[in-house]
């Protein structure tokens, strides 16, 4: 199997790379210029981009990569995005360093968003950029509460040892909420004293795993009672459906 590892841009962005031999493949390269730096440091070539959405620090490095490497871009059908040259669609299958992936529509964060899932006797994978992040969700920018749901609902399926690979570092943060709704969770009061540590020392806190998610994500558990009794007793209303769940807590994890 390819290494998997990230590379640092922004403030808190992972451009996740994955490496067979001297190949490359990048994930969400918003930023091209840490790319070019480290795959000039280790001797290889980039073989192709993939693209979860829209957003530019996701997408932004796209034609300066391909200019300097002639590499095809996977990503949203559209056309909105400059440089993606193979668009696709839900459920479609690509490969990419000999691996088959699947791409699956996960809206919520944008009405564009893909995730890209791999799976063999040996790994599971799902690169899910802003849709599902360590112990939260992105924000509801373009999509709703329903779709989002119906997303994370998606990832909730896959085999529990699947690696999740975010787009961002925001574990610590979102940790500390998932505590605030869940006070009494003791995987998520375990999870935050290893996560905090790891940040402590300027440590990844990814890949997490679906396992993890489950028990931990509170975005992840809207159909438990104590995460909506937790937002039942927030907002002060009955909130009927799963959806009206996340739809709240999102909201409050917003001005959290």
């Amino acid at each position: 199997m390819f290494d998997i590892f990230p590379i640092k841009a922004f403030s808190d962005n992972y451009i996740w790379t994955m490496v067979e031999g001297t190949n490359a493949v990048v994930v969400d390269p918003g930023d091209p210029l840490p790319v070019e730096e480290r795959l000039e440091e280790l001797g290889l070539h980039l073989q192709g981009i993939v693209i979860t959405h829209h957003h530019y620090d996701h997408s932004g490095g796209i034609e300066k990569l391909q200019s300097i490497y002639d590499c095809d871009a996977y990503g949203p059908s559209g056309g909105h995005i400059k440089g993606i040259n193979k668009p696709l669609q839900d459920n479609e299958v690509f490969n990419i360093l000999g691996k088959n992936f699947t791409a699956l529509s996960t809206p919520g964060h944008t009405d564009d968003q893909l995730a890209y899932f791999h799976h063999d006797k040996v790994n599971s994978i799902l690169f899910c950029g802003d849709t599902l992040f360590a112990a939260g969700c992105g924000r509801l920018f373009e999509g709703t509460p329903v779709q989002m749901n119906n997303s994370l609902k998606r990832f909730a399926i896959l085999p529990k040892e699947t690696q999740v690979y975010c787009g961002h570092e925001y574990t610590e943060s979102n940790l500390m909420f998932a505590r605030e709704v869940e006070k009494e969770n003791k995987d998520v009061l375990d999870r935050l004293k290893i996560v905090t540590a790891l940040r402590e020392k300027n440590l990844i806190t990814l890949p997490s795993t679906i396992e993890l998610e489950l028990k931990t994500n509170p975005f992840m558990r809207v159909h438990l009672d104590s995460v909506i009794k937790s937002a039942e007793d927030h907002s002060s209303s009955t909130l009927l459906t799963e959806a009206e769940v996340l739809g709240y807590i999102r909201i409050w994890k917003d001005n959290f």
